[in-house]
């Protein structure tokens, strides 16, 4: 039996057997990208710069635990089936060809719509007689042109070219790291601490040197700059693990890691807490300076690596625990993930916008952009879905 892992960043992959860990991942991918939303509908409402009088303090608890692991776990779990999927492949080309259909294309075409729709509420928040073909117009040819959050997938769509020529070059190229994931599937807190000192290494200094909120942008492309190394470590990773029969690996259905889930669930907390101890010092004994000393800088970005490895596991090690079999409520998502990820954005926005001044608590204002830009996403997949050809990307 044949099955397709789609992934919300397009990438895809075959497998010639279905495991009771592939539906866990499924389900894994889903609820990353109500993570997406649930992020995206927050913000507004957060305590500390937040851009609506409403606020509550609980959502930047949210919004740092999202911010701290999510996007680096859509890279990890975008490369998982990279190496399989260029086993299938003979020729580079089609690697290459394919990817720039799934995540170029979507990327291009979201770029001159979905994002210049979406900025244009904040727009019209500052000049509310803008006209939007004026404002399309100064975003694409003179800026800022921002892409929200779908400079995801011309990042990966790198990362996987880049990872396709390694592939060719030799396919045992990450073997290393696939043995240390065969070594989890008994120990995985050997493996989970590699991966730790990895991302921190790769984090860590460019975070001390660039700043945290340094963002490189040319155009619709950007990304945040101290966190590339991070990102394209986590891609790796999970090429890593799905280089050589993933089964038997630290995500194997009958490994430890599932059994371990609760253990690393709360370890996550420790970093995640010092991540608030820091930005208590940050306000309270800096007084929120502009620049930060190194020492803090590293101390925040240690923080950060540990609470993002110990977080993405803690996550994996939950489904492939209890969302290996039968029905779940993520399920009716999965096919449509990847669209609401493309759309989403714009209709967040939009929704802000008419909440604006309306005089209700921050949390009903989250709930209603929640719900329905989660319902109006699906449904504009859904119809974009039946275009002839749409299966190819979406």
């Amino acid at each position: 039996m044949t099955t397709t892992y789609p992934t919300p960043g397009g990438l895809a992959a075959t497998a010639t057997t279905v495991h009771a860990r592939d539906l866990s991942l499924d389900r894994t991918r889903t609820f990353l990208t109500i993570l997406v939303l649930i992020h995206h509908s927050v913000i507004p409402y957060t305590h500390f710069g937040h851009t609506d009088e409403k606020s509550w303090i609980g959502f930047d608890c949210v919004v740092l635990a999202t911010d701290s692991f999510f996007m680096a776990m859509f890279f990890m779990l975008s490369g998982l089936f990279l190496w399989p999927s260029l086993d299938h492949r003979p020729k580079f080309g089609t690697l290459a060809r394919d990817r720039v259909l799934r995540l170029g294309v979507p990327f291009i075409i979201a770029a001159v719509t979905v994002i210049p729709i979406a900025y244009y509420a904040l727009a019209l928040q500052q000049t509310p007689d803008l006209r939007f073909t004026e404002f399309w117009w100064n975003m694409v040819t003179v800026g800022p042109w921002p892409s929200g959050p779908l400079w995801f997938l011309w990042v990966l769509l790198i990362f996987t070219l880049i990872g396709g020529l390694t592939y060719r070059i030799s396919r045992k190229t990450l073997d290393p790291l696939n043995q240390l994931a065969t070594l989890g599937f008994d120990r995985p807190a050997v493996f989970i601490i590699a991966m730790f000192l990895i991302t921190a290494v790769l984090y860590v200094p460019l975070r001390v040197t660039l700043g945290p909120n340094t963002w490189f942008e040319k155009g619709p492309f950007s990304v945040q700059e101290s966190r590339i190394l991070l990102y394209a470590a986590y891609f790796f990773i999970g090429a890593g693990i799905g280089a050589n029969d993933p089964k038997r690996g630290i995500l194997g259905a009958s490994g430890r890691l599932a059994s371990q889930w609760h253990i690393w669930a709360m370890l996550a907390v420790l970093p995640y807490a010092a991540m608030w101890g820091f930005i208590g010092i940050k306000r309270g004994i800096l007084d929120n300076p502009d620049q930060l000393p190194a020492w803090y800088e590293a101390g925040y970005g240690l923080a950060f690596a540990a609470f993002s490895i110990t977080v993405i596991f803690a996550i994996l090690a939950f489904f492939l625990r209890f969302k290996r079999a039968g029905w779940s409520i993520l399920d009716p998502l999965q096919n449509d993930a990847y669209g609401i990820f493309l759309v989403h954005y714009a209709y967040m926005l939009w929704l802000q916008y008419a909440l604006f001044n309306v005089d209700i608590p921050a949390i009903a204002k989250a709930v209603i952009v929640f719900t329905l830009g989660l319902l109006l996403s699906w449904a504009t997949t859904a119809v974009l879905r039946k275009i002839p050809g749409s299966h190819r990307v979406l």
